[in-house]
C-alpha cells in the first residue's frame, strides 16, 4: 500500500489537532484492539508479487459449472466489457449534479426502458444493490400502499432473500408467513387461499422459483387481489425471453437479479437489483427514476424525474435509505440486452431450457437418480440422489465438475445454461454413473 505522507506531513497534521503522536490520537481505543500482531510476510517487489500471484492462480482447479442457485454463468459478448470499460463510463459517479451527467443519465434511462420492456411494467428504477434488496423494497412498498402488516411468501423463495426480508421486517411489526409447496414444486394455492386475510399486504413468490419451477402466476395474483393484497414477483430476466411477462398475469411489483444480463459471477458480486411496478405505485419506489425533458433551447435532455432516497429529500420522507443505482452493472445489462435484442434473448432462453432438460433426462437415466418435482422448470431442477448430495458434489469435484447445490440431505439443485455443451452433459452423466 502506498501512503504519500512523509513523517513531516504527519507531524504537521498532528500538531494542528493538538496531539503529539498517532498513539495519543487513538488513546481511547483499547491497546489490545489498537495494535494486533500481524504475521505478515516480507515486502515484495512488483515483479516478485506478480510471480507470486501467478503461482497462486495456478493452484485453481477450473470446474465445469452446473451450479445455479441465484448466480448464473452465461456467455457475455466481448462487446459488453469493451463498451462498458470506456473511460466516460468507468469514471462516472452517481449523478448528484444530475443534469450535468447526460451520458450517465441516458444509460440509466435506457436500462429502465429495457426493464419495462422485459417485465411489461410501467416504470422501473435505476436498480438496487441486488435481487434480495430489490425484493425487500418491493415488499415494504406493498405494506405502505395497503397499510397492512402481513407478508405471505413462498417457501420456494431463495433462502438468502428470506433472510433479508426477515432482517428488514423484524422491528417494523410486520409478520412473515411462509406458504408451503405442492408436491409438484409449485406454490400450494389452496394453502395460500387459506392464509390470505384482510391484513395481507402482499404475496411474494418467484418464477422460476429457487428450485427452477415455473409458478402459476395468474392464479396467485387472482387470489391475492381478491383479498385486496398485492403481488411481488421475482423473476430470472433471461427466462422472460420465452415466458409471459409478469404484467400479463397481474403482478404489481416485479423484481429480479440482473447478474445474468451481461454481468460475470465474480465470486458472488457485485450484483444488480431490478425493480419495476405500475404507474400507480411509482412514488413508492426507492431510488431514482430518470426521464426525458427538453432544455431551454428545446433540445432533448435526460433528468432525474423522481428521487425518493434520503440523499435527495428529508430522511423521514425517503422511501428507502439503502438504494444505489449500481450504474456499472446496469450498463452491462443494457449493452447485453441491446446486443441480443428480443430475438437473441429468446434464443438464449430457449438454449437454457433445452440444455437443462437434456441434462435432467440424462441424469434420470442413471440408477438411483430422479427428478424431485414434476412441474415445468426453466434452467435448473432438483434431483434426488441415492447418496448424500454433498457426497455427490465432493466426488464430482474430483472429476472436474461442479455438480450443483445441495438443498437437502439427498437433494441436489442442478443448473445448465447455454454454456453447457452436449460434451459437458455427457461428462456429467458418465462421472455420475461411476460414483
Amino acid at each position: 500500500m502506498f501512503i504519500p505522507h512523509t513523517k513531516e506531513n504527519e507531524q504537521e497534521m498532528l500538531s494542528k489537532i493538538g496531539v503529539s503522536s498517532i498513539k495519543e490520537l487513538l488513546a481511547q481505543i483499547p491497546q489490545a484492539l489498537l495494535y494486533p500482531a500481524l504475521d505478515l510476510p516480507a515486502a515484495l517487489t512488483e515483479a516478485e508479487l506478480t510471480r507470486h500471484l501467478h503461482e497462486l492462480a495456478a493452484k485453481n482447479k477450473p470446474l465445469t459449472n452446473f451450479i445455479g442457485a441465484g448466480m448464473y454463468e452465461h456467455f457475455i459478448p466481448a462487446a459488453v466489457p469493451a463498451l462498458a470499460s470506456r473511460g466516460e463510463f468507468l469514471t462516472a459517479y452517481t449523478p448528484y449534479q444530475a443534469e450535468a451527467s447526460q451520458g450517465t443519465l441516458q444509460t440509466i434511462y435506457e436500462f429502465q426502458s429495457c426493464v419495462c420492456a422485459l417485465t411489461g411494467m410501467d416504470v422501473a428504477t435505476a436498480s438496487h444493490y441486488d435481487g434480495a434488496t430489490a425484493l425487500m423494497e418491493a415488499a415494504l412498498a406493498c405494506c405502505r400502499v395497503t397499510n397492512r402488516k402481513e407478508i405471505l411468501l413462498s417457501s420456494a423463495l431463495h433462502p438468502h432473500y428470506k433472510e433479508v426480508l426477515k432482517t428488514y421486517t423484524r422491528h417494523l411489526g410486520i409478520t412473515l408467513t411462509e406458504i408451503a409447496l405442492s408436491s409438484d414444486g409449485t406454490l400450494d394455492t389452496e394453502g395460500l387461499k387459506k392464509q390470505l386475510s384482510e391484513n395481507t399486504a402482499c404475496v411474494v413468490f418467484a418464477t422460476p422459483n429457487f428450485y427452477g419451477i415455473l409458478e402459476h402466476g395468474e392464479k396467485i395474483s387472482a387470489l391475492a387481489h381478491a383479498k385486496g393484497a398485492l403481488t411481488v414477483v421475482h423473476v430470472n430476466p433471461i427466462s422472460l425471453g420465452i415466458v409471459k411477462a409478469p404484467s400479463d398475469y397481474g403482478a404489481d411489483f416485479v423484481t429480479a437479479e440482473g447478474q445474468p444480463l451481461g454481468n460475470p459471477m465474480s465470486f458472488g458480486g457485485p450484483a444488480l437489483g431490478i425493480i419495476a411496478t405500475k404507474k400507480a405505485y411509482m412514488r413508492q419506489l426507492p431510488g431514482r427514476i430518470v426521464g426525458i425533458a427538453k432544455d431551454h433551447d428545446g433540445k432533448r435532455a435526460f433528468v432525474l424525474t423522481l428521487q425518493a432516497r434520503e440523499q435527495h429529500i428529508r430522511r423521514e420522507k425517503a422511501s428507502s435509505n439503502i438504494c444505489s443505482n449500481e450504474a456499472q452493472c446496469a450498463l452491462n445489462a443494457v449493452i447485453y440486452l441491446t446486443l441480443l435484442g428480443p430475438q437473441g434473448l429468446k434464443e438464449v432462453a430457449l438454449l437454457n431450457l433445452e440444455r437443462a432438460h437434456q441434462l435432467a433426462g440424462a441424469i434420470c437415466g442413471v440408477k438411483g437418480y430422479a427428478l424431485k418435482y414434476t412441474a415445468p422448470f426453466f434452467n435448473e431442477f432438483v434431483v434426488t440422489c441415492p447418496i448424500s448430495a454433498q457426497e455427490v458434489i465432493d466426488k464430482m469435484a474430483e472429476k472436474g465438475i461442479a455438480a450443483g447445490y445441495a438443498v437437502h440431505e439427498k437433494e441436489l439443485l442442478v443448473c445448465a445454461t447455454e454454456l453447457r455443451t452436449a460434451a459437458d452433459i455427457s461428462a456429467y452423466v458418465k462421472a455420475l454413473e461411476v460414483l
